[in-house]
């Protein structure tokens, strides 16, 4: 299965896309680290991305399309992929979808993430860090997994914040661009999920965000 995920920042999308990957052994594929791995290895189009980066300009879809090709033609991909993090306006999303036509590589499930930005925002903003494991569960905002009080809820050990996660600010002009339907985010998985009606030959999946994690993978699992 060829899969493109969308959701914003606080939806779960990267807890889902991590137990696709481990379910159905299946690349999850992030735009930022394709950016981060050609940077690092010095490939002609990390050189030239890098150089845009350094200068605080947008990457061209022309160097950032060639990056995500080559990544899913990978060896690790032919059995299937799940693409995050791109694209991430209505512009970005025709380019993609002519240039997986192009190179033969079908498309064939969205996935949609739905949820209120205020609930998403108070995710981001509720999340609390175990100093002992990153990983245990706590949000002040979600009451499955409330910490007790300023202890983590799994093993009692001191809980910390990650700044960005405090910076109202800079959540809220991410979530601008996801929640832009007219040439955002959303517009760019509303084009998708016109050409599943228009071709039918993608299959276009909503869930509901708000539910516990279980539950949003149990629905996700069911309609895949």
């Amino acid at each position: 299965m060829n899969i493109l995920f969308f959701g914003p920042n606080g939806s779960g999308k990267g807890t889902q896309g991590a137990i696709l990957k481990e379910k159905y052994k299946t690349p999850h594929v992030e735009s930022g680290a394709i950016f981060r791995d050609n940077i690092s290895k010095g490939t002609e189009l990390g050189t030239k991305a890098k150089e845009y980066i350094n200068k605080g300009d947008l990457v061209p879809d022309e160097i950032t399309i060639p990056m995500i090709l080559d990544r899913l033609k990978q060896s690790d991909c032919k059995k299937g992929w799940l693409l995050d993090g791109f694209p991430r306006n209505k512009n970005q999303a025709i380019k993609l979808d002519e240039s997986l036509k192009k190179a033969n590589m079908g498309l064939d499930i969205v996935v949609e993430i739905i949820l209120d930005r205020e609930i998403a925002k108070k995710r981001i903003m509720g999340r609390r860090l175990c100093v002992n494991d990153n990983n245990h569960p706590n949000n002040i905002y979600i009451d499955a997994i409330k910490p007790d009080g300023d202890k983590c809820r799994v093993c009692g050990g001191e809980l910390k914040t990650r700044s960005d996660d405090q910076d109202e600010d800079a959540i809220n002009k991410r979530h601008d661009i996801y929640y832009d339907s007219d040439s955002g985010t959303l517009a760019s998985a509303y084009y998708f999920k016109n050409l599943a009606k228009k071709e039918g030959k993608i299959k276009y999946i909503t869930l509901d965000g708000t539910p516990s994690v279980k539950k949003v993978t149990d629905e996700l699992i069911s309609k895949l």
